[in-house]
């Protein structure tokens, strides 16, 4: 037997117990694992959330008068009382009118009755032209396919920036299904070519 054979018929001794010497470590000092940290639990008590009442993740889907698709979809929702209407939190809404155009609407938070919205806690619309709106508050009705911003809203155009003391984005109401965005109430521009 030459000297290569030796070595050879040496490694395939040494190498298959060097590995099994390798894995044995491997499991004598991995740590335990720790059967609170693997598996996810809620923060709320059972008792909680037994009594509780939500739905995490509702989406509601209509059309409107003219035409125009909605769609609001929520993290989770309350149902309401009889003195204040149902809760929403984390609330996407998307208006698509007729010819195309969408507003695409954000908000913390949304509180319902009697098919109006009224969406809060930081509320923005981005539209498909690209103008972007900011505002404290925005009252979107269901079937009329509206919304209506009473306070100061601040856009941001194509064009340049835009604030304003009244907003409403409606229905051209010619039957045709084109949507106006009607800004009113010492509207101020800076022009940016």
């Amino acid at each position: 037997m030459g000297t290569r054979s030796r070595i050879v018929a040496w490694l395939r001794v040494l190498l298959p117990l060097t590995a099994l010497a390798i894995l044995s470590v491997l499991f004598l000092l991995g740590r335990k694992p720790d059967p609170e940290a693997s598996i996810p639990y809620a923060d709320v008590g059972p008792r909680e959330l037994a009594e509780r009442q939500a739905v995490t993740s509702p989406t509601y889907a209509g059309v409107t008068r003219d035409g125009a698709q909605l769609s609001i979809s929520a993290a989770e929702a309350l149902p309401g009382d009889r003195t204040s209407g149902a809760q929403a939190q984390a609330v996407r809404m998307t208006l698509r009118a007729s010819d195309g155009r969408a507003a695409d609407v954000s908000a913390g938070a949304a509180s319902m009755a009697d098919q109006q919205v009224r969406l809060g806690e930081g509320v923005r619309m981005t539209t498909a032209d690209g103008w972007v709106l900011t505002a404290p508050e925005l009252l979107a009705s269901t079937t009329e396919g509206t919304l209506l911003s009473e306070d100061e809203v601040n856009v941001l155009a194509p064009f340049g920036r835009l604030t304003a003391g009244r907003m409403e984005f409606r229905p051209s109401g010619e039957g045709s299904g084109d949507h106006v965005l009607d800004l009113s109430g010492g509207v101020r521009l800076i022009y940016r070519p």
